[in-house]
């Protein structure tokens, strides 16, 4: 069935042209397409005419992310997934979240100051210095964003001026692939002569899984931001959520505490034993004198105020009820005996035991979970060793999550013209995202290592000229660089004294 051409593709005049199988040489070859494990599903040829198998991987990805979002709603994963976010996004005093550093850029000052400003209008288009934190958590959940870039069609270079979000439900990227055979040696051997991406959209409907069709909206890669969590599962190859470890830890916690919970309903309440007489009543008159007493004690009579009637209310739940046994004529008589309930309902050693598991599927400390454990307000060394590799953990999420500015940078700046692709592709690698932090073990850290320096400088401050030079205390003590140097030289050069009358100024 016919696709629609939907979007916008930067220097293609508006169509999604096949690129060639290497960007940076034309004339390479290969017999392999590309896979940059990023989701993407490839097709073994054109489109138009073939048939697309969307109910294999497109409806069990799908079936993943909304497994992640019912895993969100389980408490204990939503106060890690609450604790990783607020992590992640700390609002400062001036409300700003995020900043862009360009120190080792090599542009001029008014291409940055451009460039700056068009990462301040993303920001606001965004609304990200309010929504952060919806945005981050969403991205974390579903493992990944789209979002779809509006510009004027009349006048692109007007830039960005929305940006919608997308349900990752509702949209998938393809790669096709097109190959062609090329005689090598004698031996045909089908080469990627060309390679085609854009995105496929089409409306769920609020469904449960990806429709089984070709019908949808062709739209052009420049025209959708794309970023995913960049986890692969080795087994399929594809991405995969941050909570795909927690699935199978966090299924065998419900399943312990449904069972503990089953457990203590039926085993808490003591119950009681009646050992009633029979004599020597045949088994039949024994059976039925036997229900007569039962009967007997178990009718409940209640007065139903609203209609005046007294009823005989039977209702007992059946984990609740007496045992009543036959007791034949030899034995001690009639006796009523208790039943003592369950011992060990206190234990919750098997539920602590699969909710720490949970907690590191999720890099979370376990210390964490713990109310009675506050926040450590001593040494930088007194930190544990979970919460160092859960800030790190932190920091790796950032800079993925990162993609999202560089993705939408991009197009704003090649929309507006400040630089064409050449430029952006020299420059990208030395553009950073400075994220605002509130942890207060890197201040403790920065600052011990600070003194720790002080205090070997002193302790070498009498061999300097004799044995080591002020150059090398720079370097290896002070751990200065070569920019670094010059730059506190130049400010205290510039923050010295004037030299006194008479005097020569001091070098």
């Amino acid at each position: 069935m016919p696709i629609d051409i939907f979007g916008f593709t930067i220097g293609k005049n508006g169509k999604v042209a096949p690129k060639p199988a290497s960007d940076s040489d034309t004339k390479a070859e290969s017999f392999v397409g590309p896979d940059e494990y990023d989701g993407t599903f490839s097709l073994g040829g054109g489109i138009y005419g073939q048939y697309v198998d969307f109910n294999g991987n497109i409806k069990s990805e799908n079936d993943l992310i909304m497994k992640y979002r019912s895993m969100a709603l389980f408490p204990e994963v939503d106060i890690a997934i609450d604790d990783i976010v607020t992590e992640a996004m700390v609002q400062s005093e001036d409300r700003k979240i995020v900043e862009i550093n360009m120190d080792h850029v090599d542009l001029s000052d008014s291409i940055k100051k451009k460039v700056k400003e068009e990462f301040d209008s993303i920001l606001r288009l965004l609304n990200f210095n309010k929504k952060s934190y919806e945005i981050f958590r969403r991205w974390y959940i579903d493992s990944k964003l789209y979002y779809h870039i509006i510009t004027d069609s009349d006048s692109k270079n007007k830039g960005i001026i929305e940006l919608r979000a997308i349900d990752p439900l509702n949209i998938k990227k393809i790669r096709n692939v097109n190959k062609e055979n090329k005689k090598i040696n004698n031996t045909s051997v089908p080469l990627v002569k060309s390679v085609e991406e854009f995105y496929l959209y089409t409306n769920l409907d609020k469904q449960s899984s990806f429709q089984t069709t070709q019908q949808g909206l062709k739209i052009a890669p420049d025209s959708i931001c794309y970023i995913h969590s960049g986890v692969v599962d080795s087994a399929s190859k594809r991405v995969v959520g941050y909570l795909q470890k927690a699935i199978r830890p966090l299924n065998m916690l419900r399943q312990t505490e449904d069972a503990l919970v089953v457990y203590r309903i039926s085993r808490a309440p003591e119950r009681r034993i009646f050992y009633i007489d029979v004599g020597n009543l045949p088994k039949q008159k024994a059976e039925q004198y036997l229900k007569d007493i039962m009967n007997r004690y178990r009718n409940k009579l209640v007065y139903d105020a609203n209609t005046g009637e007294i009823r005989d209310d039977r209702k007992h739940m059946s984990m609740l009820e007496d045992y009543w046994l036959p007791r034949r004529e030899g034995g001690r008589g009639t006796e009523i005996s208790t039943l003592d309930g369950g011992q060990n309902l206190s234990e919750m050693d098997d539920v602590d035991y699969f909710l720490k598991k949970v907690y590191k599927a999720l890099h979370v400390p376990v210390s964490r979970m713990e109310a009675e454990n506050g926040f450590n307000m001593g040494r930088s060394s007194e930190i544990t060793r979970d919460e160092v590799n859960f800030f790190k953990f932190v920091d790796r999420l950032r800079d993925r999550f990162s993609e999202l500015f560089y993705n939408l940078l991009r197009i704003q700046c090649l929309l507006k013209g400040i630089m064409n692709q050449e430029d952006w592709k020299r420059i990208s690698q030395d553009i950073y995202f400075d994220y605002k932090k509130d942890s207060y073990f890197t201040e403790l850290k920065e600052s011990e290592i600070l003194k720790e320096r002080m205090d070997i400088l002193q302790a070498v401050e009498p061999y300097i000229g004799r044995f080591y030079s002020e150059e090398w205390i720079k370097k290896n003590i002070l751990r200065q660089s070569d920019d670094e140097i010059k730059s506190i030289q130049k400010q205290m050069q510039s923050e010295a004294p004037p030299p006194e009358e008479g005097l020569p100024p001091q070098e």
